[in-house]
């Protein structure tokens, strides 16, 4: 879709997050509208900048005004190809996602989908394998802040 800055002030529908192949193409005739485009712009996954070096020093406020709204900001590329890693993070503000510390990809994308428990008192027996003083399935686990895969010696 294509449209100018007026048209997507108007039509709330056209500010709203979509997914999958959709791309609203906005005719902006000065550097004020395009901010005020982007502070119209709901939570998003990703923005793309397509310019020079030059063009981010010039348009500076822009450049803020998406780093509040989105979860990733991309210069000259576009928003694919995730990788597992620690430094990849999807997600931004609501409606992109409802947490800005969780995240859909990624090593942290862990935590979307489990629930901490703590086992206080419990007898060793009574533990999941994991948490065992015997570290029998030789996992990798944080005791006393160090990574181990040694069994706990008491």
């Amino acid at each position: 879709m294509e449209a100018e800055v007026k048209t997507l002030l108007a039509q709330p529908q056209l500010k709203e997050e979509n997914f999958g192949p959709c791309s609203v193409l906005l005719k902006a005739g000065t550097t004020e509208q395009l901010e005020q485009a982007a502070e119209a712009m709901e939570g998003q996954l990703t923005a793309t900048i397509h310019g020079t070096e030059a063009d981010l020093e010039t348009h500076g406020k822009l450049i803020t005004i998406l780093q509040r709204k989105v979860g990733r900001l991309i210069f000259n590329g576009f928003p694919t190809g995730i990788e597992v890693c620690p430094s990849m993070h999807h997600g931004g503000p609501y409606p992109a996602t409802t947490h800005s510390g969780f995240t859909s990809i990624g090593t942290a994308s862990i935590e979307r989908f489990v629930r901490p428990i703590c086992y206080q008192g419990f007898p060793d027996a009574a533990l999941p394998d994991e948490l065992k003083d015997n570290n029998q399935k030789g996992i990798l686990r944080l005791v006393d802040n160090t990574y181990t895969r040694e069994d706990v010696l008491l």
